[in-house]
């Protein structure tokens, strides 16, 4: 079996492909993957260093509004819909699977003409242009939220959850090794703020804007800033000197992050609300406005109804989020309760799933 996965751009797109990946490998070891990318993203980082080979495409996102950037984006598409056919001519796959993101309408394009068999996962509760428009396309679209028949056709639908990092599963028998990693004490509780692969500007200021409140506390924080912010972060935060504040980067080991993090601050991609779920962490959201159809507010609201997560909205941020991080804190009650509700939700065994359903889209081919 030949399997061609398609997508990316950001970690919460890629992390979960590697995951599928893996779980394809798993279940048959002979199975042979090319990832299929868009050039300067964080795929054709993280993708070899998974194991894996991965080809980039010329392809952009498309700017949605009146713009002359449209007109690059449209030749860019186009380059990479004939570079994609060229990928699938030399690879000759079975099966072509997409992630989601605009990396994958190209190669997902191509493979329709040529009649492969195409595998969808959507992350989102809210499903994204590209994914709308492939789904016609598709033999199965994996979903992770109910009610998904708003956007594609009934009868392709499997509910699958969202794949998510194997080494977050028994995160208790780490605990000690993770506050040894970080330099964290045992007896403090722990705030985890994670803004994405990149970073969140919102919630990094609204952390460097509290920071004499959060040193005072007798809390620890593990903050990750994101490569882009951390310099400046860094900076502004030069004269706390205390032991109890961590701030890096990138944060390499999210399974120790989780292990110690009594709460989470965190956006509200896909990826992201799986992680937490499967892990069971209390979480204060705060979904980026920035993205395509507002469905990170979507992602978090599907929580927050279920008392799972609470909710900050991104331009409240600033001035309430610390305040609020801080009493939840507090409030071991609540902490507990949105522990066991956001573990309702979560979904297990994700990845295997989708890689089964390669595996039958493959057979019944």
């Amino acid at each position: 079996m030949k399997v061609i996965i398609s997508g990316g751009g950001t970690g919460g797109h890629i992390f979960p492909a590697i995951a599928i990946a893996n779980a394809l490998k798993a279940a048959d070891s002979s199975c042979e993957i090319l990832f299929v990318g868009a050039e300067g993203k964080i795929e054709m980082e993280k993708v070899p260093a998974a194991g894996y080979k991965i080809i980039g495409l010329p392809v952009a996102g498309l700017v949605r509004k009146l713009t002359l950037k449209n007109i690059t984006v449209i030749t860019k598409l186009m380059k990479s819909i004939w570079k994609s056919k060229q990928i699938i001519r030399s690879f000759h796959p079975d099966v072509a699977v997409g992630v989601g993101g605009y990396a994958s309408a190209p190669l997902l394009f191509a493979a329709s003409r040529k009649k492969i068999p195409i595998v969808i996962q959507e992350q989102n509760s809210y499903a994204g242009l590209t994914n709308k428009l492939l789904a016609k396309y598709a033999n199965k679209i994996c979903v992770a939220y109910d009610n998904m028949e708003r956007y594609f056709p009934e009868q392709k639908i499997l509910k699958t959850g969202n794949p998510v990092r194997k080494d977050l599963l028994n995160l208790d028998e780490n605990k000690s090794e993770a506050l040894e990693h970080f330099g964290l004490q045992a007896n403090k509780p722990t705030i985890l703020v994670v803004g994405g692969s990149g970073g969140a500007r919102t919630i990094n200021q609204a952390i460097v804007k509290k920071i004499n409140e959060i040193a005072k506390e007798s809390v620890q924080l593990i903050w990750q800033t994101g490569k882009f912010y951390y310099n400046a972060m860094a900076e502004q935060s030069k004269e706390i000197n205390t032991e109890n504040i961590k701030i890096m980067p990138f944060i390499t080991r999210m399974d120790y992050a989780f292990s110690v993090a009594d709460v989470v601050i965190s956006r509200a991609g896909a990826a992201t609300i799986s992680e937490l779920s499967l892990v069971a962490k209390p979480a204060i959201l705060v979904p980026s406005p920035n993205v395509a159809e507002d469905h990170q507010t979507k992602n978090a609201m599907a929580l927050v109804k279920n008392n799972a997560a609470l909710l900050v909205k991104d331009a409240e941020a600033e001035e309430i989020l610390i305040k609020q991080t801080l009493d939840l804190i507090k409030n071991s009650n609540l902490r507990k309760t949105l522990s066991q509700n956001i573990k309702k939700m979560a979904l297990t065994d994700s990845a295997e799933k989708i890689a089964d359903e390669i595996i039958q889209t493959f057979r019944i081919k």
